[in-house]
């Protein structure tokens, strides 16, 4: 038996096997989609006659703490290749340890952020030692997988030169675009984004008549579920929503659009045998709203954080003696002090990102990179300033990538003296963290909570059903589902929603928990497609990359 020739890039074209070959691929990455939905999520792919599934590996979730792998469950990348391979799919890689993916720290763990001398993405040795010891894990359980790849290119818009360039590069080699951007992401407090299908369609059907290789980013976006959503920051920070919806030709819950339709009807005229029938769409349900029934304050939920930790400075979230000493990765981060007057907090831009301010648990004021100072009234007595302050999400490129410690990063003044003797408490929000609160008591909603607050409800349900909870009349927060951090919601948009999967759900009684820190309502209700608010256009000329 001879040996397989694999891959090859020898030509002007692919060869597979020694038959010439096209990749036509899509992005669906397993870590933004429930294990439950990867085969129908597959099958969709080549269903739209695709031929090669691409992925990311993020390792902040594979080695969430140093030296501690998690290669299992909703994490078994070697199931997720293997269900590829039976499906008859081709798929490339994309291990990192670098992702960008509008990933919280592009995928990097923040504990690498506890060294001072961090330079991420370098041949520092801090840097390179982690990623080999990382690598010495991952790497072993891919490697009997793997064919081989080369240079590509990643657009969303053809501009004269961009497919000449790659082709100058790497003469008498075939020609790939790695990310053909389906659309694109969104932040918050910004218009939707949405890429127009017949112009993608257009600019596909140039890029397969000059013989060109492609993958879509995303084929299917998914969600950045709990706080893994990423941020960017080029002169101002804009944190990313929890939904990854793209805009792409799969919407988030697994819809088909009107992009994928026209896809799949271009593709099929590009292959020598008739494409498979799409798999059937997943029923969903607007479930009736859902009365929520008691609170429990931040201030009583303080008991149930994982650390309590006291220094002269305030230190940031990931320096923090918590999670086995690997610092504190996500979440919010409570800073206490006593005053004894009053004048002007000023931060100095050493919030990261955030911050509710109080006085004696009565909120004064919020702190952020465009609030950088509060006033606070004159008293001779003393009282207790907290600040709550939130990791709304680490950015994942760009030239700010080594300086995402999270929490308050140096000294904050008031009337320019800094402010001493910290008490620090690390609110991560881990389902553990859940779990501890729901034992503690709770007060009837018919009692005014006091603000922040965690609110709870149950959800009775007998067959569980996908369905997108909604938060009309609530400001921002975090929400909860059997333990689980769902994600983000925040009044500003444009996400209005928020993609709660089947799976996430029981039959039975499902207990949903709302961190609150401003605004809550007496309901909790839900949809059956996701909402935005102001949508627009990508129009602008994005840029493009070798990578």
């Amino acid at each position: 038996m001879s040996e397989r020739q694999g891959l090859r890039a020898d030509s002007t074209h692919f060869t597979l096997d020694g038959a010439p070959f096209r990749i036509l691929g899509g992005s669906i990455h397993y870590f933004r989609v429930p294990r439950a939905y990867w085969r129908d999520r597959l099958l969709k792919l080549k269903a739209c006659g695709l031929n090669t599934l691409t992925t990311y590996v993020p390792w902040n979730l594979h080695e969430p703490e140093r030296g501690v792998y998690r290669f299992q469950e909703e994490l078994d990348l070697e199931g997720y290749i293997r269900l590829a391979g039976e499906l008859g799919l081709w798929v490339i890689l994309r291990p990192g340890p670098y992702i960008c993916a509008e990933w919280d720290l592009g995928g990097l763990p923040s504990w690498l952020l506890q060294d001072k001398k961090m330079k991420l993405r370098t041949t520092y040795s801090g840097f390179t030692s982690a990623v080999n010891s990382y690598f010495d894990k991952l790497i072993p359980r891919v490697t009997p997988l793997q064919l081989k790849v080369l240079q590509t290119v990643n657009l969303q818009k053809l501009t004269f030169g961009d497919v000449q360039h790659l082709a100058e590069l790497q003469p008498q080699k075939p020609l790939m675009v790695m990310e053909y951007w389906s659309g694109w992401f969104d932040v918050w407090g910004e218009p939707h984004h949405v890429f127009s299908a017949p112009e993608m369609i257009s600019i596909v059907r140039e890029l397969l008549d000059r013989g060109i290789s492609i993958n879509f980013y995303m084929f299917h976006g998914g969600t950045s579920f709990g706080f893994m959503n990423g941020a960017f920051d080029l002169g101002t920070y804009k944190p990313q929503t929890s939904s990854y919806d793209y805009d792409a030709p799969l919407t988030e819950s697994g819809d088909y659009t009107t992009k994928y339709h026209l896809l799949r009807n271009l593709l099929s005229s590009y292959s020598n045998e008739p494409i498979s029938e799409p798999p059937a769409v997943q029923s969903r349900r607007a479930y009736e709203p859902l009365a929520v029934t008691h609170y429990i304050s931040l201030w009583e939920s303080l008991q149930c954080a994982e650390t309590l930790f006291r220094a002269d400075d305030p230190v940031n979230m990931e320096s923090l003696p918590a999670n086995h000493n690997n610092g504190q990765s996500y979440g919010y981060t409570l800073y206490q002090t006593d005053i004894y007057s009053g004048g002007d907090l000023n931060s100095r831009n050493h919030v990261r990102d955030r911050a509710l301010v109080f006085i004696d648990r009565e909120l004064i004021g919020v702190l952020d990179n465009r609030t950088q100072k509060v006033k606070i009234p004159h008293s001779k007595s003393e009282r207790t300033l907290s600040l709550l302050v939130e990791n709304c999400g680490r950015v994942n490129y760009g030239p700010a990538l080594d300086n995402q410690q999270k929490g308050l990063v140096g000294d904050i003044t008031l009337d320019n003296v800094p402010l001493k003797k910290f008490t620090m408490h690390c609110l991560d929000m881990k389902t553990s963290f859940i779990n501890r609160l729901q034992s503690q008591k709770w007060t009837s909603v018919g009692t005014k909570p006091t603000y922040p607050a965690f609110f709870r409800g149950s959800l009775v349900v007998d067959q569980p059903t996908d369905t997108f909870l909604k938060l009309p009349n609530w400001s921002k927060g975090v929400v909860f589902v059997n333990g689980q951090t769902l994600g983000r919601h925040w009044s500003v948009g444009p996400q209005k929603a928020l993609y709660l999967p089947g799976p996430w759900l029981r039959s039975g009684d499902n207990e949903i928990v709302v961190f609150e820190e401003l605004k809550a309502a007496e309901t909790i209700q839900f949809a059956e497609n996701l909402e935005y608010g102001k949508t627009v256009e990508v129009s602008t000329q994005l840029f493009c990359t070798l990578i």
